[in-house]
């Protein structure tokens, strides 16, 4: 039998702070464990984020590529189709608009409408823009297609006092009216839209502001100067989308 002497106690009776130390050890232990596995989750969570932020920037990247190759591959095409059958047209060299000299069209100076002996070989580029348009919904990738009116530098003042900048609008309403009023209806151009519904051709004038030939000497420096310009836009993001896309790619 064990003898305790009055007055005598157990340690941890006596020093109760041995067991707080120890309790608080474990606490903090436990939280440096629970903030590890937090900061873990947090670091795979800000990977798996960043790369889904570089797929929709790598997504973005490939829908401009694709609408380019779609641009170039319509201008190419209806360039070859239309110079096998004998239409000479060009593309220019950063590969987004079809230029159709007056040789073909046969604007004479202050002029605006197409003479009946130029109606066919107009027309047979229309036909020649839709089946190339028309193909793997390429008119998705595209936002519009501008039929674009060009004059000499002579002065103009007709057209109800808009000169050159009517004569060239109206150069290109011509053209665009020709298309619309006499292409078969399997042909037809005013029917088709961009990806947002809207129709995809447009019309627009520049009179002299953007000479084939800057300085006119020659006749056929001024006939070069007459011509209509099919200007290809492709579909780009908005403003809005490309905020989002910085967005997505921003380090938070």
């Amino acid at each position: 039998m064990r003898v305790f002497k009055s007055g005598q106690v157990n340690v941890d009776e006596e020093n109760p702070y041995w067991m707080s130390f120890s309790d608080i050890l474990s606490g903090l232990l436990i939280l440096f464990v629970l903030a590890s596995v937090v900061l873990m989750v947090e670091l795979m969570e800000a990977k798996q984020e960043l790369e889904n932020k570089q797929e929709a920037f790598t997504e973005e990247l490939e829908m401009l590529h694709k609408a380019e190759g779609v641009r170039k591959t319509i201008l190419h095409e209806a360039a070859e189709l239309l110079q096998q059958r004998g239409i000479q047209v060009t593309v220019s060299e950063n590969e987004t608009v079809l230029s159709i000299p007056n040789d073909i069209l046969g604007f004479d100076s202050a002029a605006f409408n197409i003479g009946p002996q130029f109606q066919s070989t107009a027309l047979e580029i229309g036909e020649v823009l839709s089946q190339v348009i028309n193909q793997d919904n390429r008119e998705q990738y595209l936002d519009t297609i501008f039929i674009e009116g060009h004059t000499d530098s002579k002065n103009f003042n007709g057209m109800m006092g808009k000169g050159n900048w009517g004569l060239s609008t109206f150069r290109a309403i011509s053209l665009w009216e020709l298309w619309r009023d006499s292409l078969p209806d399997a042909l037809k151009l005013d029917g088709v839209t961009n990806r947002d519904g809207n129709p995809l051709f447009s019309v627009s004038g520049y009179a002299a502001t953007r000479r084939a030939v800057e300085t006119e000497i020659t006749d056929q420096d001024y006939r070069s100067n007459r011509r209509i310009d099919i200007r290809f836009t492709i579909r780009r993001p908005s403003s809005a989308e490309y905020e989002s896309v910085k967005n997505r790619l921003e380090v938070q």
